[in-house]
């Protein structure tokens, strides 16, 4: 059973084009303020239902420490993949007293904005993923903060904010082609052969994905890798076996792993129930 979608496009590059660097830096520096206002109101013992086994203060440190390790790959533009560890070991030890711990993510969030501020897109930057710039470490901590920013609102108990839609479609397509599909080259893809197709009911954008594993072993880590992800594939080139739609935010959320009821999905059950899985076991 094949699905039809109307006017189908894929959105790799259309949303990097239309969020320019200071839009990303709006969105990092706003969506982190949002985070540590909201969690300053809450005890630092409460757990956090999108993240097991973690503590509001937990998250604050989460996204305190991750602010702080780009701010230091940014400001010291760094491209050399052995000076990363010595940048992750250097950073402030975590406060054990919340309302310092609170101040130090907004440290780490000044800090991180100013090294990130300035320069091209193309600048060469040390990252985990295939692209390594400037530009992906912009897009990249802002969709950080705005993830977090929803899970620091779920652990408060007060309703989502509205997400930016331009920001969420730009969400979804990093997790389609950066979060799962960026296979790297020690590593093969394994087609199930089944298609996807995504849609945003409110942005326009759509994605085709063919669903499939990431097998092989990282000649770093020496770990050896089997488990699910997709590859992003021509628009037009394959009929979908399945649709899913929601709007961007819904989409967003949902491929996060954060949860969402406004979508629809239609089509191939084997591929829903596949998609669904790879969701569920939440971006690595």
């Amino acid at each position: 059973m094949s699905v039809s979608v109307a006017s189908l496009h894929a959105m790799p590059d259309s949303s990097r084009s239309s969020i320019t660097a200071a839009v990303y830096l709006d969105h990092l520096d706003g969506e982190s303020r949002r985070f540590t206002d909201v969690l300053a109101r809450v005890d630092p013992a409460v757990p956090v239902p999108t993240c097991p086994d973690w503590t509001a203060a937990d998250l604050v440190w989460h996204l305190t420490e991750v602010q702080w390790f780009w701010g230091s790959i940014a400001e010291g533009r760094i491209t050399d993949a052995d000076a990363v560890y010595a940048v992750d070991n250097d950073k402030p030890p975590r406060p054990s007293d919340y309302q310092e711990l609170l101040a130090l993510s907004g440290t780490a969030r000044e800090r991180l904005i100013a090294a990130v501020a300035d320069g091209p897109d193309d600048t060469a930057l040390w990252s985990w993923a295939a692209e390594q710039t400037l530009g992906f470490t912009r897009r990249r901590q802002a969709q950080e903060a705005l993830i977090h920013r929803v899970d620091a609102e779920l652990t408060a108990g007060i309703p989502v904010a509205p997400l930016d839609a331009q920001l969420a479609a730009d969400g979804i397509d990093e997790v389609l082609t950066v979060m799962w599909g960026d296979v790297p080259a020690w590593a093969s893809f394994s087609s199930t052969d089944l298609v996807v197709a995504l849609e945003t009911a409110d942005t326009g954008d759509a994605w085709l994905v063919e669903l499939g594993r990431m097998v092989g072993t990282s000649p770093r880590s020496g770990k050896s890798y089997d488990e699910p992800t997709t590859t992003v594939l021509a628009p037009g080139s394959r009929a979908a076996d399945a649709l899913v739609r929601a709007s961007a935010a819904d989409l967003d959320l949902w491929l996060w792993n954060r949860g969402v009821t406004g979508m629809t999905r239609s089509g191939d059950q084997a591929a829903l129930d596949s998609v669904a899985r790879l969701v569920a076991a939440g971006v690595q």
